[in-house]
């Protein structure tokens, strides 16, 4: 089969759109606190008495603490917010992209079923659907599978396919492997450095990612994963004359090169977007 359309269209929208305090101040004291006590009382016999020295006896501690609350403690430094270890943005303003995250070592672990989740999520957004179905219509032009025929039926047989592959390789890829060998499925964008050198990171995350634990391992889930995708789509529900060992790996070649593509795009995004934003603006 031809590599997929959309690893293309990937790779020509990166390549034609990147180039190389104030304090508080504290309150004055109480003025009441510093009121002038009356003189003692003396009585016939010369004898000095304190007036209320017997009925009202000052309270050690109170005596001690200065006047007003100057010397209150300080308010504990608040903690920093709880981070939930997904992202809500979205590639090119509509794909969903739940699993991409700035580069830091501080974002909890992903639990199985989250993994599942978010995966689920990502696949059956509507954006997702057309998506699917751009692919599947620059395949039927390009009559990428001639046994899958023209016209409605034809574009159905891509559009089942394409869908198909996604959602196991995504599956495959970005919950199934990850849980069984607890791995961590999400991007850490670096976001800083030249365009060579984070695009090299971007294709590395091919091979290398992270435990659930944080660590660095090879990346089994993305290898093992797409390899067993491809080979599930391809003996069960592609042609019968594409089911074969140099079709199936063909897929897989295909679905990694698609992958270090849309590593790519999430790497760059950030960068794209500001692009945009900025033409508006002018």
């Amino acid at each position: 089969m031809k590599p997929r359309a959309g690893t293309l269209v990937l790779c020509a929208i990166l390549c034609l759109c990147l180039s190389p305090g104030v304090r508080a101040q504290q309150k004055p004291a109480d003025s009441q606190a510093a009121k002038e006590q009356k003189p003692p009382a003396v009585d016939q016999n010369g004898a000095g008495a304190q007036s209320g020295a017997a009925t009202a006896p000052q309270d050690p501690k109170s005596a001690a603490a200065p006047s007003g609350a100057a010397c209150a403690a300080p308010a504990a430094p608040s903690a920093p917010p709880a981070q939930s270890g997904t992202s809500n943005e979205r590639l090119l303003f509509a794909l969903p992209n739940y699993l991409t995250v700035e580069g830091t070592s501080h974002l909890p672990p992903l639990t199985a079923g989250e993994k599942f989740k978010l995966v689920a999520r990502g696949m059956f957004d509507p954006a997702e659907f057309v998506w699917v179905g751009l692919i599947a219509g620059i395949g039927q032009a390009s009559d990428s599978e001639p046994s899958y025929g023209q016209g409605a039926a034809g574009y159905g047989r891509r559009y089942g396919t394409t869908f198909g592959d996604t959602l196991i390789e995504n599956f495959m890829v970005g919950a199934v492997l990850p849980s069984l060998l607890r791995q961590d499925p999400r991007y850490y964008r670096m976001g800083k450095g030249g365009f060579f050198h984070r695009a090299g990171y971007a294709a590395g995350r091919i091979f290398a990612t992270r435990s659930d634990s944080g660590g660095k391992q090879f990346n089994y889930s993305e290898i093992f994963g797409s390899a067993m995708a491809a080979g599930i789509s391809t003996y069960s529900y592609h042609p019968q004359s594409d089911r074969n060992l140099g079709n199936a790996a063909s897929v897989w070649g295909t679905q990694i090169a698609s992958d270090v593509a849309s590593a790519m795009l999430k790497e760059f995004w950030p960068d794209l977007r500001k692009k945009a934003h900025k033409k508006q603006a002018t």
